[in-house]
C-alpha cells in the first residue's frame, strides 16, 4: 500500500471550495470550512484527525483498526485518527471530502457536488 502523507492531506483539503488552513494548538494545522473545523493533522506526525460520523467511525475501526482509531478528545463526536502511512490515498480523499461536506454550509457543499469539475 502506498500511504498517503500529510502534504497530500493538505492537497485535497485546500481543493475543497472555502476550505481554509489554520495553525493552532502549536504545530497542528486545522483544516476548515465555514469556520467549522474538517481535519487536524501536524507536518511531523505520523497521523491525522478527521470528522466523521459515530456510525462510519465504528465501521471504519471495526474494519481496519491498524488503519483507523476513535480520535482522542473528539472521538465520542464521531471524529477518526488515521494512521496516512496506512491509508490509500484514494480513501483519504473520500475521507476528507466527507467530512469537509459534513462541515461545510449547505449552498456550498450542494455546489460542489453538481459541479462536474
Amino acid at each position: 500500500m502506498a500511504g498517503a502523507t500529510f502534504e497530500r492531506l493538505r492537497r485535497i483539503a485546500l481543493e475543497l471550495p472555502g476550505a481554509e488552513q489554520v495553525s493552532t494548538w502549536g504545530t497542528e494545522t486545522v483544516f476548515q470550512v465555514g469556520g467549522k473545523m474538517f481535519a487536524v493533522a501536524a507536518p511531523d506526525e505520523p497521523y491525522a484527525t478527521v470528522k466523521s460520523t459515530p456510525a462510519q467511525q465504528e465501521a471504519l475501526v471495526a474494519r481496519d483498526p491498524e488503519t483507523y482509531a476513535v480520535a482522542p478528545t473528539t472521538g465520542r463526536f464521531g471524529w477518526v485518527r488515521v494512521e496516512l502511512s496506512r491509508i490509500d490515498p484514494t480513501a483519504l480523499r473520500d475521507l476528507v471530502v466527507a467530512a469537509w461536506r459534513a462541515a461545510a454550509p449547505r449552498r456550498l457543499a450542494a455546489g460542489y457536488d453538481t459541479d462536474p469539475g
